[in-house]
């Protein structure tokens, strides 16, 4: 039956060559390229919402010096006006916040203190940017230049000749919602500043950045101004300060700026321990750690497009969660209150209703060191603030989003072996927190929905249920909910097993099938209930109705803890492969991948959730649907799939598909270009398709991964020759269509054999990924 399903795909080698794998012809003149950095353009994904800023910033850095043109989240490339450059920006997310201490410099008397009208124009012929660089020549004549270290930002200001060369420092105006601000003159060197802003998405509790800026020379007048006042000579303001130069012989200005979000004497100290070197210097070590970075993943063939795509990508997956703490390890946690953080590193922003799919099992992999401190840190916000995060920025809860994220994101780090010495800590907080949810006093939501959810096993859509806090509610995403529970409980049972909590165990694995509750048998898609249990909403699946970001189409595929139940619900493989194959818009894809990925997936702009029955690479519920395949008995169609999905990754400003959500869009580029995919997020498969590279060199680090390293090879892989014949594992013949962490910890080498044709490798029903009891 399934070979007679892939004769018509035979004819799908033959299709012509496209950019995104290299020809031959091209593998063998291509250059052997420099530095790794020369590859990454920052540019990308600043256009068209994908979110992402162009600005400095070292891996994971606490601060994120780049331009803010007036976008919500900082940079919008349509621009030409720079209105600041600004300490705080999160790559790629979806909502308004950052934007701290937007700083330019001007010449002239200072008169307007609104940064919308002393904005500086620019163009994007005279800009440039590379990772922990930026530069741009502004219309008044003054070439900006910024850097940066993990809490420092760094800037170098060249003016024209005059008496009157200006910087500004704006604290009243930011991208999020300022509740109080001021700056003090300290010296004739120095700026100091406090802001307490709140926002992102909606109203959240209030957080505080404190700042102080160090110049590398004296400055010859100063000022503040509160409102529309200005007043010069002063030297305590609540607007923001400006402080004036000669620059009439030297015409270059340095400042080194400090964050803490713990208080001022954190920002001094964080200032004593990472400021006082040359803007030079700095720049040239920002870019070592780059390097370092993204040395970690070395690949072979493919177009030098497709290399810069890659490693601007990796680099994006680097650059949050981020450093939360000072660095004498005090950090400002969720109960308002300092702590210290002792051995480790304290991390914060978590997007993790985005990141538990794709990044954290990338960051496991390529930074398990810093991933660990980061599941540190997760666990320590409960212990500090009393339950776990569901979208975190700063000190600060959001509830952005729905589900239960941070399971699966805790339990990656435990299959990974980054919870050795807390495991128990992580599980009883993760316990708690699908058991119950938090009390009223706790700005979190948690598991919102759980009291149905363990009494009936769904989460009722309640659709004018008001807001109980700020940020989303469970009930107005009913039937997603449920599906993101469940694959939560799933991924839980797996742990307390582990940890030999078996009693646990099966209880959890018992509610993962709760994903079945919400299956519709009149319309064979899943489907929102209401409180009393019937079925509600549209009857038509292509209608969102209590999905969050997507429709029942696009949430068919996430039951990753038992694909075989989910497909059995559908009507049998047959069925499944027919659903995918009109899903996918399957025919218009072989005949041509990039123009079908742009006119049948792409639903619009990155906020086109709804009404729609086609793959959405867009959005984050999709991500893993197109390894659905693997456990069908077609794994051809999921290189397919996956490889169209590719060339929505380009290297200009437009080349991000949807918000990169803190580096997920970016990690699922870098994992799926290489052939491996986390396929049950939260517990260590690894779906196989073909790689877009001869050969990655993938760098480990032996204390988590004991091989070292991992070579993934597939020799001669291009457009025509996608297919996957035989796989290897260390010399090996493999026929599961995955692999586990289990078996990456002693792995040196998967190698792909690949042909124009599909293959029954991966076809049989014993290669199907595991069902997780």
């Amino acid at each position: 039956m399934r070979g007679t399903r892939r004769t018509r795909l035979c004819l799908a080698g033959v299709m012509a060559a496209s950019t995104l794998i290299a020809t031959p012809a091209a593998r063998a003149a291509e250059r052997t390229d420099g530095h790794l950095t020369d590859l990454v353009n920052p540019f990308i994904g600043s256009q068209n919402e994908g979110n992402t800023f162009p600005g400095a910033a070292v891996p994971f850095g606490m601060v994120q010096l780049s331009p803010d043109t007036g976008h919500m989240t900082g940079y919008d490339y349509t621009q030409n006006r720079i209105r600041g450059f600004s300490l705080v920006h999160l790559s790629g997310v979806g909502c308004q916040i950052g934007g701290d201490l937007p700083v330019l410099p001007t010449t002239g008397d200072v008169t307007q203190t609104d940064y919308t009208k002393y904005a500086a124009g620019f163009s994007h012929q005279d800009e440039t940017a590379s990772p922990g660089y930026y530069r741009v020549g502004l219309s008044s004549g003054i070439r900006a230049e910024l850097t940066a270290t993990e809490r420092t930002g760094v800037q170098r200001y060249t003016f024209p000749a005059t008496r009157k060369a200006n910087v500004l420092l704006n604290a009243a105006q930011s991208l999020h919602k300022a509740v109080s601000t001021g700056v003090e003159i300290l010296d004739d060197h120095t700026v100091r500043s406090e802001i307490t802003g709140h926002g992102f998405c909606r109203d959240t509790g209030p957080y505080t950045v404190y700042t102080i800026t160090r110049f590398s020379r004296p400055f010859t007048a100063y000022g503040t101004w509160d409102g529309q006042s200005v007043s010069p000579g002063s030297r305590r303001g609540h607007g923001g300060a400006y402080v004036r130069f000669d620059t009439s012989k030297d015409r270059t200005v340095e400042a080194t700026t400090a964050l803490s979000y713990v208080d001022a004497r954190g920002a001094a100290g964080n200032l004593a321990a990472e400021g006082g070197r040359s803007f030079d210097t700095v720049r040239e070590r920002a870019r070592e750690e780059w390097e370092k970075r993204l040395a970690g993943v070395h690949v072979r063939g493919g177009t030098r497009t497709l290399r810069r795509t890659f490693y601007s990508s990796l680099y994006r997956s680097f650059l949050a969660p981020n450093i939360g703490g000072d660095t004498d390890g005090r950090y400002f946690g969720w109960d308002r209150r300092t702590h210290h953080a002792d051995g480790y590193t304290y991390y914060q922003n978590w997007s993790l209703w985005d990141t538990y799919r794709t990044q954290a099992q990338l960051l496991a992999l390529l930074a398990p060191r810093e991933a660990r401190d980061m599941a540190r840190s997760v666990v320590a916000i409960d212990e500090d603030g009393g339950w776990l995060p569901k979208w975190g920025y700063g000190p600060v809860e959001t509830n952005v989003m729905s589900g239960d994220p941070v399971t699966p994101f805790l339990t990656t780090a435990y299959q990974s072996g980054l919870l050795k010495g807390f495991e128990e800590r992580a599980y009883r907080a993760l316990k708690k927190n699908a058991d119950g949810v938090p009390p009223a006093a706790n700005p979190g939501i948690g598991r919102e929905a759980n009291a149905e959810y363990l009494a009936h096993g769904f989460a009722p859509y309640v659709e004018k249920r008001p807001l109980a806090k700020m940020g989303d509610s469970d009930y107005h995403h009913g039937a997603s909910v449920t599906l993101e529970y469940a694959l939560a409980d799933a991924m839980l049972a797996q742990m307390a097993r582990g940890l030999g909590h078996d009693a646990d165990a099966a209880r959890y694995a018992a509610r993962a099938q709760s994903y079945r509750n919400i299956f519709d048998p009149a319309t064979g898609f899943f489907r929102a209930r209401d409180a009393s249990g019937a079925f509600t909403g549209s009857a038509d699946p292509a209608r969102g109705t209590g999905f969050h970001e997507g429709t029942a189409w696009q949430y068919q595929w996430l039951v990753p803890q038992d694909v075989p139940g989910m497909v059995k619900l559908i009507g049998g493989e047959r069925a499944a492969n027919d659903r995918l194959d009109s899903f996918f818009a399957y025919d218009r894809l072989l005949d041509d991948p990039a123009k079908a990925a742009r006119e049948a997936w792409v639903h619009g702009d990155a906020y086109a959730y709804y009404n729609a029955d086609k793959y959405n690479p867009m959005n984050e519920p999709d991500l893993i649907a197109p390894y659905t395949y693997l456990a069908t008995g077609q794994p051809w169609k999921t290189t397919d799939v996956v490889h169209a999905a590719l060339t929505l990754f380009t290297d200009g400003p437009t080349g991000m598909t949807g918000n990169d959500d803190l580096g997920t869009m970016s990690a699922w580029n870098v994992l799926s270009s290489i052939g491996l995919f986390p396929i049950q997020p939260g517990y260590g498969t690894w779906g196989l398709s073909t790689p877009v590279f001869d050969r990655v060199d993938l760098t480990l680090d032996r204390r988590y991964w004991p091989s070292g390293g991992l070579t993934i090879a597939a020799p001669g892989t291009s457009a025509a020759d996608r297919y996957i014949q035989s796989v290897r594992t260390d010399g090996h013949a493999l026929g599961r269509t995955y692999v586990t962490n289990g078996a990456l910890r002693s792995m040196r080498s998967l190698a792909f054999t690949v042909g124009s044709r599909p293959s029954e490798w991966g076809t049989s029903p014993e290669a199907a990924q595991p069902v997780l009891r």
